[in-house]
């Protein structure tokens, strides 16, 4: 068979309802990235005329002053709509389908932020964002062909629980004893961490409502969602004040569905059919994913040099 009839032939194999999820999760990655820069900004203005000049985490009295910025409101109900569109990517597609089409976003941030900040992305960083959209991409491509859903049992849900109990307990102790010590990578990992769980719980609870499965331990789902999500937010929000907004989207990007992917394997199954060559291509593929981030948290121009964000007024005034 000619090879152009074998490619058709696989990608008809991938169920139609995925492909909308796959969709939704790219319009969703767009509106993320637009957020962040706009979030980003609101944020750097609250620091710069409200900060102490210590980037240890944001004080209340500053989260407060974020809600009069128009721009990070804005920002906040672009997120928000990346949320609904994520959430409902979810809907139609395996978590680990649709979780790493986030990388999508990094791409749209690095040029956004390029432009606006005119600060140009030398070939190190170009050459990083390329690792981390290779990465994903081989990640989410293989997985659109192997991956499949199954009921979520009791028993999972308590152990997603558990970790996330675990993992809050272990960032709230090193964030209350070492904070100081912190640079933009603890920020961006350990969000990218809890929006992992965020995702899962959220992918978790639309499978238990869609059954009809409404009881004890799908409102507790939220709750620990809300939690997450919570305390996610707001390490995302001191990111931006100590890193570029493409950055803690590459750190997102990554790490959020490297950590949601990780529990769609081991924990809900979504890999029980999948053969030894895909865990082999997916173990390389975010190993260069990871790889991306930390090269360019390294290398990122305005890692070295912060050049001041400004908005055009075109898109948003903030006085």
């Amino acid at each position: 068979m000619p090879a152009p009839l074998l490619v058709l032939e696989a990608v008809s194999a991938i169920p139609s309802l995925t492909w909308v999820g796959v969709l939704l999760a790219l319009v969703g990655a767009v509106f993320l990235s637009l957020g962040a820069q706009l979030q980003h900004r609101g944020v750097e203005l609250v620091e710069e005329r409200y900060g102490s000049g210590h980037k240890n985490g944001l004080s209340v009295p500053q989260l407060l002053r974020l809600a009069a910025r128009p721009t990070w409101v804005f920002g906040s109900l672009m997120l928000g709509l990346a949320v609904l569109f994520q959430l409902s990517a979810l809907g139609f597609a395996p978590l680990i389908v649709v979780q790493p089409l986030g990388v999508v976003g990094l791409v749209v941030a690095a040029v956004l932020n390029a432009r606006i900040s005119k600060v140009k992305l030398d070939s190190l960083t170009v050459r990083a964002i390329g690792f981390c959209v290779i990465g994903v991409g081989a990640f989410v491509t293989v997985a659109a062909f192997v991956a499949t859903e199954h009921a979520i049992t009791e028993r999972q849900l308590t152990v997603i629980l558990i970790i996330l109990a675990v993992v809050l307990v272990a960032l709230g102790l090193a964030f209350a004893f070492f904070r100081r010590r912190f640079t933009a990578i603890f920020y961006i990992v350990s969000a990218g961490v809890l929006y992992g769980f965020v995702a899962t719980l959220a992918k978790v609870i639309i499978t238990r409502l869609l059954s009809g499965n409404f009881e004890w331990l799908t409102l507790t789902c939220a709750f620990a969602l809300v939690v997450a999500m919570g305390l996610g937010m707001y390490f995302v929000q001191t990111a931006y004040s100590v890193g570029s907004p493409d950055l803690v989207i590459a750190g997102l990007t990554v790490v959020d569905p490297l950590v949601a992917v990780s529990i769609g394997i081991v924990v809900l199954g979504e890999a029980s059919d999948a053969p030894v060559w895909a865990f082999v291509v997916w173990a390389i593929a975010g190993a260069a994913a990871i790889y991306g981030v930390f090269q360019l948290a390294r290398h990122h121009p305005q890692s070295h040099k912060r050049s001041p964000l400004v908005v055009p007024a075109a898109v948003v005034t903030d006085r």
